[in-house]
Parts: C-alpha cells; sequence; structure tokens
C-alpha cells in the first residue's frame, strides 16, 4: 500500500527514531509499503519517518542502470560502523523536500550493519551512490536532513519554498 510522503518542514522529521526491539509483520507490512512508495516517487531511499512512522527502518534501492535487476535493501535498526577519510559529493534531494537539491559532501564508503527483513543481522561495505543514500537515510532516523549540511541561508531559502508550496497543496 503507497503510503503519505511528509513534506519538510513537519516536527516528526526532525525528531529520532526508536529502535526495532523485534520485528513484527505489522513492520514487514510496513517495509513494504515504503518500498513501494518509493519505487512510486520515484526515489532510491525512504526513512520510515518520511512517512509518519518513529522507527528505525529504510529502504533503499540505488540500482539505477537500465534494464539491470532491482535490489531493493530493507534495513531494521541500520547504523554505520566504520566510514572512509576519503569523502564524496552528491548532490541530494529527498522526497520529503521536492524539487530542491544541493551538494552534500559525506564519507565516500561506508560500513553498515542492520537487521533484515527475516531478523538476520546484515553487514555491507557500501560506496558511490549506495554510500551516501544510506547515509541520507540514517540521518533521518536521527532527525536531521540534508538541509542541515548547508549553510543557513540557503536552508531558510528551501525552508520558505517548502512552507509556501505545503500552504498551496493545502489549498487544493
Amino acid at each position: 500500500m503507497k503510503r503519505s510522503i511528509l513534506l519538510h518542514p513537519d516536527p516528526r522529521l526532525k525528531k529520532t527514531c526508536a529502535a526495532v526491539p523485534d520485528l513484527t509483520d505489522d513492520l514487514r507490512a510496513l517495509a513494504d509499503d515504503m518500498l513501494e512508495t518509493m519505487y512510486d516517487a520515484p526515489g532510491v531511499g525512504l526513512a520510515a519517518p518520511q512517512v509518519g512512522v518513529l522507527h528505525r527502518l529504510v529502504v533503499l534501492d540505488c540500482v539505477k542502470e537500465e534494464g539491470a535487476a532491482a535490489r531493493p535493501l530493507i534495513m531494521f535498526n541500520p547504523e554505520v560502523i566504520a566510514s572512509s577519510d576519503e569523502t564524496n559529493v552528491y548532490e541530494e534531494g529527498c522526497l520529503s523536500i521536492p524539487e530542491h537539491f544541493a551538494d552534500v559532501t559525506r564519507p565516500a564508503m561506508v560500513q553498515v550493519r542492520w537487521m533484515d527483513r527475516d531478523g538476520n543481522a546484515q553487514s555491507e561495505e557500501m560506496d558511490g551512490l549506495w554510500a551516501t543514500c544510506v547515509q541520507h537515510e540514517i540521518d533521518h532516523l536521527d532527525g536531521k536532513l540534508f538541509l542541515d549540511y548547508l549553510k543557513p541561508l540557503k536552508r531558510q531559502m528551501i525552508t520558505r519554498k517548502m512552507v509556501k508550496l505545503k500552504r498551496e497543496l493545502a489549498r487544493g
């Protein structure tokens, strides 16, 4: 089931999410809904707080090559356990901040640990778009948006535009 994506500014996007203690069928269904929502948007990542659920859950699929097989990842309680000193700059966007993009500098490579939808511990070294995306989504779980990496003036400008967009959408 497709879910609504919260738009910035929304106080739920600034909250720290609770760890997932036990996997339930409801949480697995939420993960499946989030993948459907992400693909429909379309996006390469989505975090639970973006659909109004304050749990440590993210979904990703950074395969963008035409004709390549999708690689959906469902991550419960994801955490970066190591990161490179080398950095990358990517132009990031966010489904909660549509049509706004900015360059963000992050570690180029990260080692991530998480629990999959079956409750199995997973670990993977990620680089490129995968590394950027997983860090961006984990930031959401800590109440941090890519805007928080920007200079105050640019952050305020985007936030003002988003407030205006939300007002227009509310008017219908």
